[in-house]
């Protein structure tokens, strides 16, 4: 590992169970919109949070902030042992590599096959041939697409294609996994599949943050739920129904 990559991950503190905190963190855009507002927030190593807010609340922009896509104006934020205040844009792919991203719109390459797209994930951080053909089959078959390998994104369904997002996501066997609004363009039964799947991912260890607009599985998978409302956050409640 080199001298800059342990001086990166040094900044993150000493609670290695940690994977996001934010610490007084605000973000106004040029146009004047603030998007959060003094913001305060531990995510720890394991845990499952729901995010979710009316739109204009906020989410997008805690989602950004995560990912290195915005830089907050005030307070601090530490990913994966990342201090991304202090974070030079060259080391923001180090970061983007600990972390595995579902998107709402899929974002599958459409004249790469099914195989292809998960392993794409691998060759951009130069996972070796043999890695990539052993990997890629399990993250398959974990999201029940292992006789898809072969198939085009055209050739899928809505929900099989963002399972293919989330073998995507799997592959590098990241330790955070940010799911943003997932379920938004799937049907109902296929939201609950992939939520559970996600659940199932948690329990083996993987930190999941999910955003999403979907009160009924807010409802029936019981993770904590932190809710937004004008950029500030208005409620945490954790399993069980406690509060923060």
């Amino acid at each position: 590992m080199s001298e800059k990559t342990v001086d990166l991950q040094s900044f993150g503190g000493e609670n290695n169970n940690t994977v996001i905190e934010f610490k007084d963190v605000s973000k106004t855009y040029q146009n004047g919109t603030h998007a959060l507002n003094d913001v305060n927030i531990t995510i720890n190593k394991g845990e499952f949070v729901f995010v979710v807010g009316s739109s204009g609340a906020g989410k997008s922009t805690f989602m950004k902030l995560i990912m290195r896509e915005e830089k907050a104006n005030t307070g601090s934020i530490t990913v994966n042992g990342f201090n991304l205040r202090k974070m030079k844009r060259k080391h923001i792919p180090m970061l983007r590599r600990t972390m595995g991203i579902v998107f709402q719109d899929f974002r599958l390459i459409p004249k790469m096959n099914v195989f292809d797209n998960v392993a794409f994930a691998m060759r951009v951080v130069g996972a070796p041939s043999r890695q990539i053909r052993r990997e890629v089959p399990k993250a398959l078959a974990a999201v029940g697409l292992g006789d898809k390998a072969r198939s085009m994104p055209n050739e899928l369904s809505g929900g099989e294609q963002q399972r293919v997002g989330l073998a995507r996501a799997l592959v590098n066997n990241p330790a955070l996994i940010i799911a943003d609004e997932p379920t938004g363009n799937v049907d109902p039964n296929m939201s609950y599949e992939i939520v559970s799947m996600l659940t199932a991912i948690n329990k083996q260890g993987t930190t999941v943050l999910m955003v999403t607009h979907d009160h009924s599985l807010v409802r029936d998978f019981k993770h904590r739920v932190i809710m937004l409302d004008d950029g500030k956050i208005v409620a945490d409640n954790l399993p069980g129904g406690d509060e923060e």
